[in-house]
């Protein structure tokens, strides 16, 4: 470690560092629910663009199908975005009521957990009894150290309404990356080509920003947001070109 890494590394553990980190980690981030709207959406759209030039659909067709599912999918993902999260904190509120009353009725019995939660952490003795006492004179902290310790959940979660508009909104954005070619008036061929350009640039955007937001290799995940997307809209490409000669040229 050289000296400039030292130095940011005491820096960034002097105290008021410390306090802005832990603060910052309490603050839920709304970008996982952006990539996700974002990766979606561009493989969706972009399988159907696929599809319907492998069945030698028209232009004006795809444009129509290809909006349809635009708004459709992407609607249905912000619903589904929106009632899970809103679940999530129906469920901590839940769980969180049943240990209020618990400890309204067996106030032994739940200060008895607390003990064994810290003991397990390797607490023992005077110490031990002292961040017991210290826990359980707050009935907030108490609480919330029941549902972090005991049942794994997330205290401070993200809003429906602003989850599910995120996913919404980037669904749009992104997804409409693979129509807008077919707007503009050239060959079909070369409308096709430049969607599939756009969208694979697309891909790549949106896995490089998942691969920073999960920590991974953001240029490795980058290709694998690319492979994937571009195996679903080559695999609706086949689809629709098996059933054009199936059913005959429409």
């Amino acid at each position: 470690m050289d000296e400039n890494e030292r130095a940011q590394l005491e820096a960034d553990h002097m105290e008021e560092a410390i306090k802005r980190r832990l603060r910052s980690k309490k603050e839920y981030s709304y970008l996982g629910d952006s990539v996700l709207g974002a990766i979606d959406g561009s493989v969706s759209t972009f399988a159907v663009a696929a599809g319907a030039i492998g069945g030698g659909i028209p232009s004006y067709v795809i444009v129509i199908l290809g909006f349809a599912n635009l708004f459709s999918d992407g609607f249905s993902m912000a619903v589904s975005n929106y009632l899970k999260t809103k679940s999530d904190i129906e469920k901590i509120e839940e769980v969180r009521q049943i240990e209020e009353e618990h400890i309204k009725k067996i106030p032994l019995g739940e200060k008895q957990e607390i003990r064994q939660i810290f003991l397990n952490k390797g607490f023992t003795g005077n110490t031990l009894e002292l961040i017991v006492e210290g826990i359980t004179k707050d009935k907030t902290l108490w609480i919330n150290t029941m549902l972090t310790e005991e049942y794994g959940l997330q205290i401070e979660g993200p809003s429906p309404v602003i989850a599910g508009s995120v996913t919404f909104a980037s669904f749009i954005l992104i997804g409409f990356i693979p129509i807008f070619p077919f707007l503009i008036p050239q060959h079909e061929l070369y409308q096709f080509i430049t969607s599939a350009v756009m969208t694979l640039c697309a891909f790549f955007m949106v896995g490089i920003a998942r691969g920073v937001i999960l920590k991974r290799r953001p240029v490795r995940s980058g290709f694998s947001t690319v492979l994937t997307g571009g195996g679903a809209a080559t695999l609706a490409f086949l689809v629709g070109l098996f059933l054009k000669r199936y059913f005959g040229t429409m």
